[in-house]
């Protein structure tokens, strides 16, 4: 004979591992640390200052 299953609970369970799923991937696509923001606001100020020096004057 087959086994019972409960509809609501692996509905539920369904739902559960869905919504796990996207907030893994809301953590790697969004989740920085501090050390990582900083160090990429620090690269993207040495990238324009580096333009502006090599701007030419008209």
């Amino acid at each position: 004979m087959a086994e019972i299953v409960n509809l609501n609970k692996a509905r539920k369970a369904r739902t559960r591992a869905e919504e796990a799923a996207e907030a893994a991937a809301n953590r790697a696509k969004h989740g920085r640390t501090k050390a990582e923001k900083s160090n990429d606001a620090h690269a993207e100020a040495r990238r324009k200052a580096l333009l502006d020096g090599a701007k030419r004057e008209e």
